[in-house]
C-alpha cells in the first residue's frame, strides 16, 4: 500500500473556514472514530454498507475509487469483493488514513489498495480511471458537494457508477421527532462520554442541517448528468443510498 499527499490537500496556507474546521474535527477523532460510528448508528453503519455493495454489484477485478474514506472500511470492503482490482482511497485527513493503513496491513491487502491525501473536490486522477466512485458519509463535510459529484464522474469510465453512502433525514412522525431528539441532544452526549469530544459532535447534527434529502441528492444526481439515478431510503430514512451511472 502507498500513502501519499497530493498539492490538492486541504491543509496549508488559504484553506476555506469549514475545510480547515472539518479537517480538525476528524484528525481529533481519528483514533475513537470506528468505536463512535459502531455507538452512535448502533452498528447499522455495517448493513448499510452490505446493502450498498449488493446493489453495486461489483465483478473480479473492477477497480474502485473511494473518497473520503476515512479509516478505510468501504475501501476494504471494494477490495475483498472485486479480488484482484485496485482501490484507491482518498481523504484529507492524515490520522484517518494512518488507522486506515494499519487495518489494510492487517488484512494483508496493502498490494491491492493505495491511499492518497487530498481533496475530493479536486481529484488527483485522470478522467475515465474506475469503474466505481463511492464516497461514505462525506458527501454533506464538503464545501460543494455538486462539484465532488462531478469529480466522481469525471473519474469513472463511460457506463461506470457513481455510489454515495450519507446520513438522511427521516420524513415520517413520530420516527422523524425521535431521531432528531437522539441526533441533537444525545449524540453530543455520547461523544463526550466515549470520545472526550462534545463539540465535534455536537457539529455532526449542524452538519446535516442544510444537506439535501433524499429526494433533493436524487435530483442533483440527475442535474450533474448522472443517468438511472436511483435512491433507497435505509432504517427508516436516517441513511440513504444513492446511484448513479455515467454516460456511456
Amino acid at each position: 500500500m502507498t500513502m501519499e499527499k497530493t498539492t490538492a490537500s486541504v491543509q496549508g496556507d488559504g484553506v476555506k473556514p469549514k475545510e480547515q474546521f472539518v479537517h480538525s474535527v476528524f484528525e481529533s477523532i481519528a483514533g475513537k472514530y470506528d468505536v463512535m460510528n459502531d455507538i452512535i448508528s448502533f452498528r447499522r453503519h455495517k448493513s448499510w454498507r452490505k446493502f450498498a455493495m449488493k446493489k453495486m454489484a461489483m465483478r473480479h477485478g473492477d477497480t474502485a475509487v473511494d473518497l473520503c474514506c476515512g479509516t478505510c472500511d468501504w475501501s476494504i470492503a471494494l477490495a475483498e469483493k472485486s479480488e484482484t482490482g485496485s482501490v484507491m482511497g482518498l481523504d484529507f485527513s492524515a490520522g484517518m488514513l494512518a488507522v486506515g493503513q494499519r487495518k489494510i496491513e492487517e488484512r494483508g491487502l496493502q498490494d491491492r489498495i493505495s491511499l492518497v491525501e487530498g481533496n475530493a473536490m479536486e481529484l488527483p486522477f485522470g478522467d475515465n480511471s474506475f469503474d466505481y466512485a463511492t464516497i461514505g458519509f462525506g458527501l454533506r463535510n464538503v464545501p460543494d458537494p455538486v462539484q465532488v459529484l462531478k469529480e466522481m464522474q469525471r473519474v469513472v469510465k463511460p457506463g461506470g457508477m457513481v455510489v454515495c453512502l450519507e446520513l438522511s433525514k427521516p420524513m415520517t412522525q413520530p420516527f422523524k421527532g425521535v431521531y432528531y431528539f437522539y441526533f441533537q441532544r444525545i449524540l453530543p452526549l455520547m461523544g463526550k462520554l466515549f470520545a472526550k469530544r462534545y463539540e465535534q459532535y455536537r457539529w455532526l447534527p449542524e452538519s446535516l442541517a442544510l444537506f439535501p434529502d433524499r429526494e433533493q441528492l436524487a435530483a442533483i444526481f440527475r442535474e450533474t448528468g448522472l443517468n438511472k439515478v436511483e435512491s433507497f431510503p435505509l432504517t427508516g430514512g436516517i441513511a440513504a443510498l444513492h446511484i448513479g451511472l455515467k454516460e456511456k
